[in-house]
């Protein structure tokens, strides 16, 4: 598998005229230096996940501190949530009853993004719209495989774009207090609604996500780097493939590295085993024994926006399954 020619170009060629009328009727205005976002973080620290169950992802940059994510799932982890992904779906089944009540195959996700700003100047999380549309036309060709990987079910609508200037929660420290006060005052939408919350991010983290969970709670959603998205300053991760991967994981997929080289992994048949996160774009990556080179084009493993371009068909499948077991209205 090849490296993406050209991918910025092409994906930020097109944005639906209805996605630009919208943020017409909006305010334009600014981003992060991505720099501060990459730097070390103090000696001693560690981030917990979001919640005692692991109920959140990230992506970590190169040269940044892995054992920082706030969710590398342990195996006890993945088993407890596969068991509660079997429970949910059970429980949809039987919700299913009527002849018009089917699993849907296609989804429109509505969009409701917030910039977190610590003042009104791109250097204070003051990111233009331009950025945001070009995001939601990154994530529409990378789930509808246009890129180069299989097609998902799902399609993305800009919906709204929400300016919050709040000194206390820029940046956004991922697992505090002031996340969960942004996060419980600005959230908007039932389980089918994704909300991202964009900013300068603590511990050179680019973004984390929360998995789908059988009762909404207001933490629910999808943290990026504002740098990260397509013509931010990010480089190396810049492209908008962060957005990608959060969303990834908000739909229910964990990384392609999850579990090594044993035991089930990924939960998916498809994508070859890893023993560890690639970085950068390294070639003939090949960590584990079992059949397959490392999976380092797939948009759920660490490498830079310039190398990763896919889901597989079988990430694709479980992402419906858990739509469908969990944010299906």
């Amino acid at each position: 598998m090849g490296l993406r020619p050209n991918l910025l170009t092409r994906r930020t060629a097109g944005v639906a005229t209805s996605t630009l009328a919208l943020l017409l009727s909006t305010a334009a205005v600014g981003v992060v230096p991505a720099a501060s976002a990459f730097s070390a973080a103090p000696a001693g620290v560690c981030a917990e996940p979001a919640d005692a169950h692991g109920h959140a992802d990230a992506r970590v940059a190169k040269g940044g501190h892995p054992r920082l994510d706030p969710n590398e799932l342990t195996a006890k982890q993945v088993r407890e949530r596969e068991a509660d992904l079997a429970a949910a779906q059970r429980e949809r089944a039987n919700f299913r009853t009527g002849p018009t009540v089917t699993p849907l195959a296609s989804v429109t996700i509505p969009v409701v993004v917030h910039v977190i700003q610590e003042n009104s100047t791109r250097a204070g999380g003051n990111i233009p719209d331009s950025l945001i549309t070009q995001q939601i036309s990154v994530l529409n060709q990378s789930y509808a495989g246009s890129t180069g990987g299989a097609a998902t079910a799902f399609s993305f609508q800009l919906t709204k774009i929400n300016r919050v200037t709040n000194p206390s929660w820029y940046p956004i420290v991922q697992g505090s207090s002031a996340e969960r006060s942004m996060k419980t005052s600005l959230r908007e939408g039932g389980k089918n609604t994704l909300n991202i919350y964009l900013g300068e991010l603590s511990d050179s983290l680019l973004g984390w996500a929360t998995f789908p969970k059988r009762k909404l709670d207001s933490m629910d959603g999808v943290v990026v780097l504002s740098e990260s998205l397509p013509g931010g300053t990010a480089t190396n991760y810049n492209q908008g493939d962060t957005g990608t991967h959060e969303v990834g994981h908000w739909l229910n997929l964990y990384h392609t590295f999850q579990g090594g080289c044993s035991g089930s992994g990924d939960s998916v048949s498809d994508t070859p085993a890893e023993a560890s996160p690639a970085y950068e774009c390294p070639t003939g990556r090949d960590t584990c024994s079992t059949a397959g080179k490392d999976p380092i084009t797939n948009f759920m493993d660490y490498t830079y926006d310039s190398c990763m371009y896919q889901f597989t068909a079988g990430q694709a499948s479980r992402m419906l399954t858990a739509w469908n077991a969990y944010r299906a209205a």
